[in-house]
């Protein structure tokens, strides 16, 4: 349980990562089908990474380029699917500072850059039921 009085926290779903292992396949259902337009490739953590605005919330399509990144790790072990779970929250660095303080497992103790040049940091999916998750402001 987090420590503290959260005032409007103003905490959203930024996006959801799907690891797939290939863009181009995974695409047609989102282009053709749901008719999203996929944004520029990025690259961040050994992987390509395809953004899709659907609605309020970003779909990131992942796929690996690097067969020891943490993207071509849980395809090996898991298969396609939901990577992670990303929320947005208003201030990062102080978010990080009550998950250590409740005792959170951190997989970044500190913020770093990710996909957008955005400040990021992951928790370890062990503290938070199982589910890899993101913040970024």
């Amino acid at each position: 349980m987090l420590t503290g009085e959260m005032t409007d926290s103003r905490a959203r779903v930024a996006h959801v990562g799907i690891a797939v292992p290939s863009i181009a396949h995974a695409l047609g259902f989102y282009r053709d089908i749901l008719g999203l337009q996929p944004g520029q490739p990025e690259s961040a953590d050994g992987a390509t990474i395809v953004g899709l605005t659907l609605g309020d919330v970003q779909v990131e399509l992942l796929e690996p380029r690097d067969a020891e990144s943490p993207v071509a790790k849980f395809l090996a072990r898991r298969g396609p699917g939901i990577h992670h779970i990303c929320y947005r929250v208003p201030d990062l660095d102080r978010t990080l500072e009550r998950c250590r303080a409740a005792g959170y497992r951190l997989v970044d103790e500190q913020p770093r850059r990710g996909a957008n040049g955005r400040r990021i940091a992951f928790l370890h999916p062990k503290a938070t039921a199982g589910i890899l998750l993101e913040l970024t402001e």
